[in-house]
């Protein structure tokens, strides 16, 4: 079965394979829990990213890979990387996306040079669009969908910088709020929401957990690790807000940016509430991200502004 939208579908698969020599590692961009990405230009200079399914016994490849097409092909593109077609076969799964150039956030983040780039306004924008895609999937289609593996890598920036969420190989449609967890372990240990360890009951909350450790990983310029202890232990937060910016940038300066930055920061601490309720929507979030009479919820300046403050402030975003 194969069908590429646009293309004949024989000649477009013979020309991928042409082009990636049947898939050779030199092709490569990436590889991921589910499959191998590679870079195919076709002729005319047309470019694309080609997700080679990896063969999985643990689990069927093909209930994955089916799930990944239902889900692109009923969304509408909203900083959502946008599907182009698919090849099913017994010896050979793939699908053909939109190439974003700059690759995932966690790539630029990890580069010295490359996360110098990302200024503060470009960060929060990110974010924004993070947020944009995630509010769209929980709020704005037939059946929400729960993404299942937010995370830094399945973020991806094109060449002015907009991201894009990618990766629906575990993405889920919720009836009636929630969904059995599936038996496979799905998603990333250090973005889990911690709800699924104990209830096995999947709802958007899960995503907007681990959107939230994304927010804080954005803010620090890496993982945050073991400042995710207090929410798990209920302890206070120590330290200032101040010491766990991104060094590698300069601090925040306007007023307007240090606004955005103390924003962003409240919206990832809200998400990472240990409580499902707790947490706000995405929908509240991207309302309280592009509102744009929004003020400071803390009244400090931001080097004044300790942890506990915005966990003691974080439950006003849904309010907004």
């Amino acid at each position: 079965m194969l069908s590429i939208w646009n293309f004949d579908g024989k000649i477009a698969f013979e020309d991928i394979l042409s082009a990636t020599e049947k898939f050779d590692e030199k092709y490569c961009i990436g590889i991921g829990g589910y499959g191998t990405v590679f870079r195919v230009e076709l002729e005319g200079g047309v470019t694309f990213a080609v997700k080679l399914l990896h063969s999985m016994e643990e689990f069927s490849d093909e209930g994955t890979f089916h799930a990944e097409i239902e889900v692109l092909t009923k969304i509408r593109p909203r900083c959502i990387v946008k599907l182009y077609g698919f090849c099913s076969h017994s010896q050979c799964k793939f699908l053909v996306y939109d190439l974003i150039e700059r690759g995932s956030l966690s790539s630029i983040l990890h580069e010295q040079e490359l996360a110098k780039e990302l200024d503060w306004t470009s960060r929060i924008a990110i974010v924004t669009d993070v947020v944009q895609a995630l509010s769209y999937l929980h709020h704005d289609c037939n059946d929400p969908i729960v993404h299942r593996d937010i995370k830094s890598s399945n973020i991806l920036l094109n060449q002015d910088y907009k991201a894009y969420v990618s990766d629906f190989g575990m993405a889920r449609k919720l009836k009636h709020g929630c969904s059995s967890w599936s038996t496979i372990f799905a998603g990333t240990c250090d973005y889990i929401a911690p709800e699924l360890s104990s209830t096995m009951v999947l709802t958007e909350k899960c995503d907007v957990y681990s959107f939230g450790v994304v927010v804080l990983e954005v803010v620090m310029g890496k993982h945050p690790g073991d400042l995710l202890l207090p929410f798990f232990c209920r302890t206070e937060q120590p330290g200032k807000f101040n010491d766990i910016l991104d060094r590698r940038i300069a601090a925040p300066s306007a007023i307007g940016e240090e606004k955005d930055v103390i924003l962003v920061a409240l919206v990832a601490f809200a998400c990472l509430q240990v409580k499902p309720k707790s947490r706000p929507t995405m929908q509240q979030v991207y309302q309280a991200l592009t509102n744009r009479n929004r003020s400071t919820f803390i009244p400090r300046p931001l080097h004044e502004i300790r942890l506990q403050d915005l966990h003691d402030y974080c439950g006003t975003l849904k309010n907004i």
